[in-house]
């Protein structure tokens, strides 16, 4: 009986866990597009900028220079989702290419556990109320104007700003749904080792 619930806990898990591998694929799948933009956006900026000065007249703004960095800025934010994923990150991995699949799953649960989650979390509860003032919210509770760029003609502050702790509980949720499929390395789920393996393509030991 206790084996069949466990079982069953897992298996809800490991759905939930699916769904935001889902979500995290369609992520990337954004993020390549907001590159493409971004290059876009960034060709036409260089292009009216030297061919304004040459017939005269200003093609660019502050305000397509801004746009600029704000692609940018998502790109990396929403792309950190998918790069954890598919294990894309970087590693200083010098005992971690020798281990087992057990162990690299004990050591990839327990830094999950214990460094990843808490760092979104902290990020989040940092960014939570200059994201509020940035949309003009007060220290005595009363709602004035969002904040606005110190340029000329510039894109509003707060959007961009919001997309920070957005970006962070993105990265949370990934984060667990890496811990749930560790966990259940753990506990002799060999399939759910080798998505991971065909996921993040290592060539592991099963034990």
């Amino acid at each position: 009986m206790r084996e069949s619930r466990r079982f069953s806990l897992i298996s809800r898990l490991l759905k939930f866990s699916q769904f935001i591998d889902n979500c995290a694929d369609k992520l990337g799948w954004l993020s390549n597009w907001l590159v493409l933009l971004t290059i876009g956006v960034g060709f036409f900026n260089v292009v009216a900028r030297y061919l304004g000065r040459f017939i005269g007249v200003q093609l660019s703004s502050n305000a397509l220079l801004e746009l600029q960095w704000y692609l940018f800025s998502l790109t990396f934010l929403l792309g950190f989702v998918y790069i954890l994923r598919h294990g894309e990150n970087v590693r200083v991995d010098f005992l971690y290419t020798n281990m087992s699949e057990k162990k690299r799953a004990l050591v990839d649960f327990v830094g999950t556990i214990l460094f990843l989650i808490p760092f979104c979390l902290i990020g989040i509860w940092v960014t939570f109320n200059p994201v509020l003032q940035s949309w003009g919210r007060s220290s005595d509770g009363s709602w004035g104007t969002w904040e606005i760029s110190s340029d000329a003609n510039g894109l509003p502050r707060a959007p961009i700003k919001t997309m920070v702790p957005i970006g962070l509980l993105l990265l949370l949720l990934q984060s667990i749904s890496q811990a749930i499929k560790y966990l259940a390395v753990l506990l002799g789920y060999h399939q759910v080792a080798e998505q991971i393996r065909l996921e993040t393509s290592e060539n592991i030991n099963i034990e």
